[in-house]
């Protein structure tokens, strides 16, 4: 299994996960799950402007109310106290980007297709060191790729940020589904090539 049969194999694949990925979230509703608008959005965007200005960043709420320069007992006693008031305080989490920023759909498309190549080409240099050789154990082999992707990441947002269960679970599903997609591409381009780890 040559280098060049590899990239143009995981170059496809890519191309395939990301026709995937497109109909998923333009054509079907799946983009649309467990995601909601705020309500009163103004109100709250004028709130946030007014409170965090231009400071760009990822925030969780409530917070310990400590600085970063916060000793680490301080830290736990402050976490120790969250803990035991959590229930009565609206929690989550926030990506904040101030006025001003420019939203350009081709570049964001770009890295999108970028990253799902960049996948689908590690995916095929991982299959490249095994000894599989049927069109269905090399599918399988990416598919399952797909499940450790999804796993790794959206359990982990699910379970500490509290990301909403149906999105969890169809976010996690479209994943599976766009290594399954690049798994075919990938079986049927490297059809017939004996397997050769390449290291």
């Amino acid at each position: 299994m040559t280098t060049t049969r590899v990239l143009i194999a995981g170059l496809l694949g890519g191309v395939a996960m990301f026709i995937w990925s497109a109909i998923a979230h333009m054509f079907l509703p799946l983009g649309e799950v467990g995601v909601s608008e705020i309500p009163n959005e103004p109100a709250v965007l004028s709130a946030m402007q007014a409170n965090m200005g231009t400071q760009a960043g990822f925030y969780i709420f409530p917070g310990t109310g400590l600085g970063k320069s916060a000793s680490k007992q301080e830290r736990e006693e402050a976490m120790r106290r969250m803990a035991a008031d959590y229930s009565n305080h609206s929690s989550g989490i926030l990506v904040y980007h101030p006025p001003g920023q420019s939203f350009t759909f081709s570049k964001y498309l770009g890295i999108e297709f970028l990253a799902e190549v960049l996948e689908s080409i590690v995916a095929v240099f991982l299959l490249a060191q095994t000894r599989l050789a049927g069109f269905g154990a090399r599918v399988g082999f990416v598919t399952a790729a797909g499940f450790l992707a999804a796993f790794a990441t959206n359990i982990s947002y699910w379970n500490w940020y509290g990301f909403p269960t149906d999105y969890t679970a169809t976010y996690m599903f479209t994943q599976v589904v766009s290594f399954l997609c690049a798994g075919l591409v990938i079986g049927l381009v490297l059809k017939n090539v004996p397997p050769r780890p390449m290291v």
